[in-house]
C-alpha cells in the first residue's frame, strides 16, 4: 500500500479555495465572519515511511493536481479517475476526487471517495478532514467534530484540520475555548496566517470576558 506516499500540503490549501467555497461555512457574528472551513489538494509528497512508487504513476499523479489546482475540475476529474484505474492504492487521488465532487454539490459521490481513501488507510488525515467537511456542510456538527479530532489525533500537525475545528467549534458549536486552542495550534504550525492571528486576538478577549462574567454570577 502507497497511502503515506501522498499527503496534503497546507501551503496549497489556497490554490483550492473555488473548489473549497462549496464546502464554506459561516456566521454573522464572531472573529471568524465569513470563515470557510479548509481542503486542499493533496499532493504528492515523500514522507516518513514513503516507499519507492512508479515514475510514471508520480507524474500522472502531479500532472492531475496541477490541473485541479488550476481550477479545471473536469479534466483533473478524469485525470485522477484514469489515476486510480491503475494505481487503485492511492487515498491521496480518492481525496481529489472528493474534493472535485463536494465542489460540483454531488454530496454521494463525494462520501463514496473518502470512503474509498478511509478504506486503504483509515488514519490518513486529509480524508478524516474531508469527511468532516462534509458532515459539517449536512449539518452534523458533533460527526464532523469527531472526523476532525481524529485527523489531528493521527496527525498532530495536519493544519487543515486543526483550523476546521476552530471554525466548527466557534461558528456552531458556540465552544470559544475549543476554537481558541484550535486556532493557536494552527498558527503554530502554519506561523504567516494574519487573518487567523486577528481571530486568536478577539478570541482571547472574548474568553476572558466570559470568564469575567462567569466569576461575577459566580
Amino acid at each position: 500500500m502507497w497511502s503515506r506516499h501522498f499527503t496534503d500540503g497546507a501551503s496549497l490549501a489556497a490554490l483550492l479555495l473555488g473548489l473549497a467555497l462549496a464546502l464554506s461555512g459561516c456566521a454573522s457574528t464572531g472573529s471568524g465572519q465569513d470563515a470557510p472551513e479548509r481542503g486542499g489538494p493533496v499532493q504528492a509528497a515523500a514522507g516518513p515511511g514513503a516507499v519507492e512508487v512508479p515514475p510514471e504513476a508520480l507524474t500522472m499523479y502531479e500532472q492531475a493536481v496541477a490541473v485541479m489546482a488550476s481550477g479545471n475540475v473536469l479534466d483533473a476529474e478524469l485525470r485522477f479517475k484514469e489515476f486510480l484505474l491503475q494505481y487503485p492504492g492511492y487515498p491521496g487521488a480518492h481525496v481529489n476526487l472528493a474534493i472535485i465532487q463536494a465542489s460540483n454539490n454531488n454530496d454521494d459521490a463525494a462520501r463514496e471517495a473518502v470512503d474509498a481513501a478511509l478504506a486503504l488507510d483509515p488514519d490518513y488525515a486529509p480524508a478524516l478532514n474531508q469527511l468532516g467537511m462534509l458532515l459539517r456542510r449536512n449539518g452534523k456538527f458533533l460527526e464532523a467534530e469527531s472526523a476532525y479530532l481524529k485527523a489531528v489525533t493521527a496527525s498532530p500537525d495536519y493544519a487543515l484540520a486543526h483550523y476546521n475545528l476552530g471554525v466548527l467549534n466557534e461558528l456552531y458549536l458556540q465552544r470559544l475555548d475549543s476554537a481558541l486552542r484550535h486556532f493557536e495550534r494552527y498558527q503554530e504550525i502554519v506561523g504567516d496566517d494574519e487573518q487567523v492571528e486577528k481571530w486568536i486576538t478577539d478570541l482571547q478577549r472574548r474568553v476572558a470576558a466570559s470568564q469575567r462574567t462567569a466569576n461575577i454570577t459566580e
